[in-house]
């Protein structure tokens, strides 16, 4: 395995334990604002996975492009869905009546 590669995997592994351990210790009440940047990260992994899925590289990119891109569409919904869950919580349930 040349040098270069082993250096990505190096990185890739290092973040992936960085952001887990930086994620599990967010205050619950910094999880909304959080959310929202979550959603905005995986919105541009979205692009960058659009642009290697159509970028006809060979059929081995391709296929993981595709994945990708279903990947960063789950995530990027599902961030969505669960931000405006969170959001409702803080709403009042009651908005025109009277008061009593």
């Amino acid at each position: 395995m040349p040098g270069l590669e082993l250096i990505e995997i190096y990185v890739f592994v290092l973040a992936g334990f960085v952001g887990f351990f930086t994620i599990t210790r967010v205050p619950a009440l910094l999880h909304t604002p959080l959310m929202s940047a979550t959603n905005a990260i995986s919105a541009i992994s979205l692009v960058g996975s659009l642009v290697m899925a159509g970028a006809d590289r060979g059929a081995l990119p391709t296929v993981l492009g595709f994945i990708a891109v279903t990947s960063a569409t789950i995530n990027v919904v599902g961030g969505f869905i669960i931000t405006d869950r969170m959001l409702k919580m803080f709403k009042r349930a009651d908005r025109g009546g009277p008061r009593k």
